[in-house]
């Protein structure tokens, strides 16, 4: 796989970033694997066999979302919920997959490709989780940036006022490199790194003067104020060098990273959310 970097410029000094190898710290995706391809617009003309979408999402779910949850190709988050929220005790097997293969669209939906909506979850993953066993096997944490940049691309643009994407990724990357913009009080930290945000949730009340002065900081950074090796110091290094030695010891012994298929995708930064396939 090819390896990205990003050319990043503060005043007259240019440093290398490697965004992907940032991506895998931080949300602990797979980093090698095969590409995640697809069309974004017309995925239904390219599922398996030439079925109707709907019908291939009742053969894998089980189950048909009411016409009023469904936008095109889009189901409220609300009907997902209550429709996967917790897996039933004594469950077969065929029902565990079931439940696996919502999670992770739920996953894939409203943490690492959501939309600017924050309540609906898009079906065109429904290819992929129809093959739980190779989860595992693709480099999300190529695509999970990718779609990031797509995101900022967008919101680029003077007419589009909300960012989508996973940002928590974004967020976590700005507090690990500026520590002038860290909250107080998460020093401790553990795999993968973005879970030192966890309990972060600043008022809604204070945006207004919280942009405002971000804006100010923005403007008057200097270099000494941007950490460019924020995984090189030995605290870091002790949590990240033992599990990513374990997790390329795996995938070269041709092992998957989880344990099950519900853990397959290796995001265990957004378990926090879920508990036993649990959303809430």
């Amino acid at each position: 796989m090819a390896r990205l970097y990003h050319l990043a410029r503060l005043n007259n000094r240019c440093f290398r970033l490697d965004e992907p190898l940032d991506v895998a710290y931080q949300l602990g995706l797979p980093v090698d694997g095969h590409y995640v391809s697809g069309c974004l617009t017309d995925f239904h003309v390219y599922i398996e066999g030439g079925r109707p979408a709907w019908q291939r999402f009742q053969e894998l779910l089980g189950v048909l979302p009411p016409a009023d949850q469904i936008q095109k190709f889009a189901v409220n988050c609300t009907w997902f919920q209550e429709t996967f929220g917790e897996c039933p005790d004594g469950a077969d097997e065929e029902t565990v997959r079931r439940f696996a293969r919502a999670y992770i669209i739920m996953l894939l939906g409203t943490q690492l490709f959501a939309d600017k909506s924050s309540n609906r979850i898009h079906i065109r993953w429904l290819p992929f989780v129809a093959r739980l066993e190779e989860m595992g096997g693709y480099s999300w944490r190529s695509v999970a940036l990718a779609w990031l940049y797509r995101c900022m691309c967008q919101v680029a643009n003077r007419h589009v006022v909300k960012l989508a994407g996973p940002l928590q990724l974004l967020q976590s990357w700005i507090f690990w490199r500026f520590p002038g913009f860290r909250p107080v009080g998460y020093d401790a930290f553990s795999w993968p790194l973005a879970s030192r945000w966890s309990g972060y949730n600043p008022g809604v009340s204070e945006k207004g003067p919280r942009v405002q002065m971000a804006r100010l900081r923005i403007d008057m950074l200097q270099a000494r104020d941007f950490i460019w090796m924020p995984y090189s110091t030995p605290d870091v290094l002790q949590v990240v060098h033992p599990v990513w030695e374990i997790h390329r010891a795996m995938l070269t012994m041709g092992l998957e990273w989880g344990r099950s298929e519900i853990t397959s995708l290796a995001c265990p930064v957004t378990t926090r959310h879920f508990r036993r396939v649990r959303i809430g």
